[in-house]
C-alpha cells in the first residue's frame, strides 16, 4: 500500500520503485499470515500455515526441511541476520537449529550503531553488519545465502535524523521512507562488492501493515510486494501470476538451477502451469485457500465457507462450496500439519 509501483502517490519509496523497474516485480503475491513469525515460517519452511502458533515458536521444530538447510547442503553459508534480539519470537533457537548461522544486534559494537530502539538497531546498521558478514564468506571462497530481517518499520517509527525529509517519530510513512532509504543504500554499497554481479537480491514483505477488515480473511490485507533484482541475470518486468509466500524459496532455488529432493509445499512459480496457481492466507484459527478467483475458508469444527473475493477492497461475496476445491484446500493444510506433527518434515 506504500509503494509507488502499486499506485501510492506519496513518493515515500523512491528506491524500491526504482528497483521494481530494474528488476522483476511480483504483482500478485500473498502473505501466509498477519505476523512476522508467520512470514518467517513461510520463507524458511515453505509450508502452508497451521492453526495456532507459527512453527517458529513451537516445540519439535529442530532440523526441519528449511531453505537454509538446502543451501547448506549445496556448500553455501546460510545466514539469518536480524537487527533486534533474536530471542524475540524464538528466532535464535529456530534458525540456529534449522540450518542457519544466526547474527543479531548482539554482534554490533556500540560505536557501529547510529540509532536503536526497543525493536533493534537502525536498518542501515543492520545492512552494514550484513555486508561485513557477506564479505567474510566471499573472502574465504564460500557462496552465501542470507535472510536479512529489518526492524525500523514498527512503532514507535523512530530512526536516525537527517536521512530523509520526514522527521523521526511522526508516523509509519516516515519509517517506510527510512527503510526504503536503507535498502537503497544497501544495494548501492553492494554494487561496489566483487560478489555483486553473481548475487540475487530478493526484497519481500513478511506481512501487511494492517490485517483488519470487514470480512474474516480480507484478501487485500495479505497482498504483499516482492522484487527480484540481479542486473546480470534477471530481466526487468512484472510477474502477474498468483503466488503464495511459501513459493518464494523453491522459486529462488529454481532460478539457481539447484537439483535437490524437495519436501516443500511451495512450488517454483517460473515452472508452474496456470492451473497450479494458488495461495494460502490465515489468521490464528482460520485457514484460507485462494484458487480460480475463489477463497475457501476452513474454520475450527469443520466449518467451510467459499466466496468470490474482491482483490482490491477485500470484500467477499458468498457462493456455494465446490467439493473438489474444498477437498484440495483441506488436503494441503491437513497434510502439512500431519507431516510436521509426525516428524515427516525433517531434513535428512
Amino acid at each position: 500500500e506504500f509503494l509507488g509501483s502499486f499506485g501510492n502517490t506519496q513518493g515515500i519509496t523512491p528506491n524500491l520503485d526504482s528497483l521494481a523497474k530494474k528488476g522483476l516485480l511480483f504483482t500478485n503475491l500473498y502473505a501466509s499470515g498477519t505476523r512476522t513469525v508467520r512470514g518467517l515460517e513461510a520463507l524458511s519452511l515453505c509450508i502452508p500455515p497451521t492453526p495456532g502458533q507459527s512453527i517458529v515458536k513451537r516445540p519439535n521444530n529442530k532440523n526441519l526441511f528449511t531453505l537454509g538447510n538446502v543451501f547448506r547442503s549445496k556448500g553455501y553459508n546460510s545466514r539469518f541476520i536480524y537487527g533486534g534480539y533474536g530471542y524475540f519470537d524464538n528466532m535464535n533457537e529456530f534458525f540456529s537449529q534449522d540450518g542457519y548461522e544466526v547474527t543479531d544486534r548482539n554482534a554490533l559494537n556500540k560505536k557501529d550503531i547510529h540509532y536503536e530502539n526497543t525493536w533493534g538497531v537502525a536498518d542501515e546498521d543492520l545492512f552494514t553488519l550484513s555486508l561485513t558478514k557477506l564479505d567474510q564468506d566471499y573472502n574465504i571462497g564460500k557462496p552465501f545465502f542470507a535472510h536479512i530481517m529489518t526492524v525500523s518499520n514498527h512503532r514507535p517509527y523512530t530512526y536516525p535524523e537527517g536521512r530523509i525529509d520526514i522527521p523521526s517519530h511522526t508516523g509509519r510513512e516516515g519509517a517506510v521512507k527510512y527503510t526504503d532509504y536503507a535498502i537503497g543504500k544497501f544495494i548501492n554499497d553492494a554494487k561496489l562488492k566483487p560478489w555483486f554481479k553473481n548475487t540475487l537480491f530478493v526484497i519481500v514483505a513478511d506481512h501487511c501493515a494492517s490485517s483488519a477488515g470487514k470480512v474474516e480473511l480480507p484478501v487485500d490485507k495479505y497482498h504483499i510486494p516482492m522484487i527480484i533484482y540481479s542486473p546480470a541475470y534477471i530481466k526487468p518486468g512484472k510477474f502477474d501470476k498468483l503466488v503464495a509466500q511459501i513459493d518464494i524459496g523453491p522459486s529462488i532455488l529454481g532460478l539457481l538451477n539447484f537439483n535437490y529432493q524437495s519436501k516443500f509445499f511451495g512450488q517454483d512459480v517460473f515452472k508452474m502451469k496456470d492451473e497450479q496457481q494458488r495461495a494460502f492466507i490465515s489468521t490464528y484459527q482460520s485457514l484460507g485457500y485462494i484458487k480460480n478467483n475463489k477463497l475457501v475458508i476452513l474454520d475450527p469444527n469443520k466449518k467451510v465457507a467459499t466466496s468470490i473475493p474482491n482483490f482490491k477492497t477485500g470484500n467477499a461475496k458468498p457462493v456455494p462450496s465446490e467439493n473438489w476445491l474444498t477437498e484440495e484446500a483441506i488436503a494441503n493444510y491437513q497434510t502439512a500439519a500431519y507431516l510436521y506433527t509426525k516428524n515427516g518434515y525433517q531434513f535428512k
